[in-house]
């Protein structure tokens, strides 16, 4: 009895739903006009900005960097993804409120939207009222964003520029700067990376940014997801011994010797990947707890670059076993302390019975699952750095230890474990 109202926080529903499970090898989308196109090709398709005489603004910057287009940029380029993104409700709905509850903070301002795609943001900010709305986007959807300026009537306070905010130039300072810069896990993507660029460059003194704040926050869950991957892992092994056997009976080649390297390639994939996953209130074991906390307004350029270090505590309050850490995050609109907003807002993205935003959480699925019983803490390091290979992308490590509700270890062995974010 005592382990079923423990195992009752937070209630569950009487038929647990089941987590939904999909990969993460970056956005599943395409990275140029022809989806079969290479990365290469991807690059030398987006048009520089101001090519061809297609200038938006004459303040547009520079495109950006081939690689780093086709790497990252490109995505941002097809209006489907930019629907994708618009139809999150809880997403563009907590900007919406971030705005227009705090018209007062817009009225008669300048205000800078980095990384506007669609333009959706500049929309809200002109409609509470702002006197100039530089809206600044790197890729080809500026254009798109143009057209819907003008669309909705507001071409005459919006102005669209192209290129990356590193490489523009504007006519004056900005009283807010307004972006969606968060990736999965909030630093997937490095955006903010950007959004602190133009904060230097552009923002007055007593300037805010929306949103101010954001936190990273992990919570132990039980998943289907640690044993469905488990099982595609062995799948592709047990796939590798068949062809192994079909390579060697029809053209008499071995290719034994690749089995190691093969072997490495599909368990960093199916076990060392973080997953996307909207994962159910009822599958978490204990409440989460925020590791890390960013003040937008203060953090340099320089300490976002750092690794990523915490030591934090989760409390297993219903017992495991531990199957992963999902890791989600929230960001909050307060404005500055010269300017705070009348109505502050936060935008979740923790696991709701409602559903996930598309950011969803990333579980970081434990091979075996770690054994806890009910009340037992997990004490955890974590290291979360940038891929030399690709600074967009992350590499986590986790150390974690099972200890008993009097703080004492529980003889359950400490566990080193290594994630990418892909």
């Amino acid at each position: 009895m005592l382990r079923l109202l423990l195992r009752a926080w937070p209630p569950r529903p009487a038929a647990r739903p089941p987590a939904s499970v999909r990969p993460i090898r970056g956005p599943p989308l395409p990275t140029a006009a022809d989806p079969a196109m290479e990365p290469s090709e991807a690059a030398a398709a987006e048009p520089s900005a101001g090519q061809n005489g297609a200038r938006c603004s004459e303040l547009d910057g520079e495109a950006p960097e081939s690689t780093d287009y086709a790497n990252y940029f490109c995505t941002y380029s097809f209006i489907y993804h930019q629907k994708d993104m618009l139809e999150d409700h809880k997403r563009t709905g907590s900007y919406f409120n971030a705005v227009m509850r705090n018209r007062g903070a817009f009225e008669g301002r300048v205000v800078l939207d980095v990384g506007t795609g669609s333009g959706i943001l500049a929309i809200f900010a002109a409609r509470a009222g702002a006197r100039k709305v530089y809206a600044v986007e790197a890729t080809s959807m500026a254009k798109f964003a143009r057209e819907l300026a003008i669309g909705n009537k507001c071409e005459d306070v919006i102005e669209v520029i192209q290129g990356t905010i590193e490489t523009v130039t504007l006519p004056e300072k900005v009283d807010i700067i307004i972006s969606e810069w968060m990736g999965y896990f909030l630093l997937r993507e490095s955006m903010l990376d950007s959004v602190l660029v133009a904060r230097d460059k552009f923002l007055k003194p007593d300037g805010a940014l929306y949103p101010s704040h954001a936190r990273m926050y992990f919570s132990p869950i039980e998943s289907p997801g640690a044993s469905a991957w488990q099982g595609e892992y062995q799948g592709a092994m047990e796939g590798w011994h068949s062809f192994l056997h079909a390579m060697s009976s029809l053209y008499d080649v071995d290719l034994g010797c690749l089995t190691n390297e093969f072997n490495k390639e599909q368990a960093d994939y199916y076990l060392q990947t973080a997953q996307w996953t909207d994962v159910h209130p009822a599958q978490m074991l204990g409440p989460p707890v925020c590791f890390k906390e960013y003040d937008l307004l203060t953090v340099t350029l320089e300490e976002l670059k750092k690794p990523v270090s915490a030591a934090f505590t989760l409390d297993v309050v219903a017992g495991g076993p531990v199957e992963a850490l999902a890791g989600f995050f929230d960001v909050e609109f307060r404005g500055s302390p010269t300017n705070p907003a009348d109505h502050p807002v936060r935008l979740s993205t923790a696991p709701d019975m409602a559903g996930s935003t598309h950011w969803g959480q990333l579980s970081f699925f434990i091979h075996p699952p770690i054994d806890c019983g009910q009340g037992d803490k997990l004490r955890c390091r974590v290291c979360i750095t940038r891929k030399q290979e690709n600074h967009r992308l992350m590499n986590v490590s986790l150390h974690c230890d099972v200890l008993d509700p009097s703080d004492m270890p529980t003889g359950v062995p400490s566990r080193d474990l290594t994630f990418q974010i892909e």
